[in-house]
């Protein structure tokens, strides 16, 4: 399948999101001196932007992409909450799948930008898990919702919304309509995901989940652990980002690797979202491995040279894979 064949594909997957959506807040500015009352930068502000976040941006990244994206998630009922929906709402989303708790806070990212260069975060977040009712609920949205998907992602930020019951309803689910499940993990709910299709943890991810204290930097190394959590978790494909170094992922027992490309990284906020939303998107098409791999690679390559979480650009993606003879 050539480049203009698999993005005219794209526009017929329906993207099951689940996860920790969030605000994603700038506030830019110009740093030229250091603060007299402590050895920090003084910001003087030039401007200030509030931008979909967590599991919102991966449906950013996937309808950049030309497919339709449905979020299901839990946020709170606070300041931020109509900021949240009305940013949706802005993006021509579904609202359908999110479920509004008072018992909870939204998530909000506050980063601090100087001369193009991030110099502070402040998180304001709640990470407890959902209570029964909130959880209930969510799940009830995802039963309902998945019926019309094409391929499940997990965005997984360790805010709360996902745990093991929510993780083996919607598995149960997929398996049921035989659709792919795709997931972006972190630490909590790690080895959780048990019969999934496609598992992405970057590297660091991958060496804290499986409590590894080896050198992952040795190809076997590399390889033994890869190997060892598509096992535990009977995954059919195991990817791991590994930064300036490119992706791995598997293919039966064996691992392919393909390298990342010379870039201008401005930051790297962001990047796994784009892999992991072409990721599910190259799968659910039926690219090989090593094809989800290399485009999924080349995108998450290309949001890191533009400052702050950003959707990939379609334009550039399908002009790079396809100099790149993907």
């Amino acid at each position: 399948m050539n480049i203009p064949q698999l993005l005219k594909s794209f526009k017929k997957q329906n993207v099951l999101i689940i996860g920790d959506v969030m605000l994603d807040a700038y506030v830019f500015g110009k740093v030229d001196r250091i603060s007299p009352e402590a050895p920090v930068p003084v910001l003087h502000v030039r401007g200030e932007d509030t931008r979909l976040g967590g599991a919102a941006n991966v449906a950013l990244n996937v309808q950049a992409l030309g497919a339709k994206p449905v979020l299901c998630s839990v946020i709170g009922k606070d300041a931020h909450t109509n900021t949240l929906i009305g940013l949706l709402k802005k993006q021509n989303m579904s609202r359908d799948g999110m479920v509004i708790s008072d018992k909870r806070i939204c998530t909000v990212k506050t980063r601090m930008i100087g001369n193009n260069h991030q110099l502070l975060r402040v998180d304001t977040e709640e990470t407890a898990g959902l209570n029964k009712q909130d959880r209930a609920a969510l799940i009830a949205k995802i039963k309902t919702l998945i019926v019309k998907a094409d391929v499940v992602i997990f965005e997984d930020y360790d805010k709360g919304v996902i745990d093991e019951e929510v993780i083996k309803a919607t598995v149960k689910a997929a398996a049921k309509r035989k659709i792919p499940v795709v997931v972006d993990p972190k630490k909590v709910n790690f080895l959780n995901y048990t019969g999934v299709t496609l598992f992405k943890p970057n590297l660091k991810e991958l060496k804290e989940g499986l409590k590894l204290d080896t050198d992952l930097s040795n190809d076997k190394n590399l390889s033994d652990a890869v190997l060892k959590l598509q096992k535990l978790l009977n995954a059919k494909m195991v990817m791991v980002t590994l930064s300036e170094k490119g992706v791995v992922i598997t293919e039966g027992n064996k691992l392919i690797r393909e390298p990342a490309h010379v870039r201008n990284i401005a930051d790297v906020s962001g990047a796994g979202d784009t892999v992991v939303s072409v990721a599910a998107l190259t799968l659910a098409t039926g690219c090989t491995p090593q094809q989800v791999a290399a485009l999924s690679n080349l995108a998450g390559g290309l949001v890191c040279e533009e400052v702050g979480v950003v959707p990939v650009n379609i334009k550039q993606f399908a002009e790079e894979a396809a100099r790149l003879a993907i």
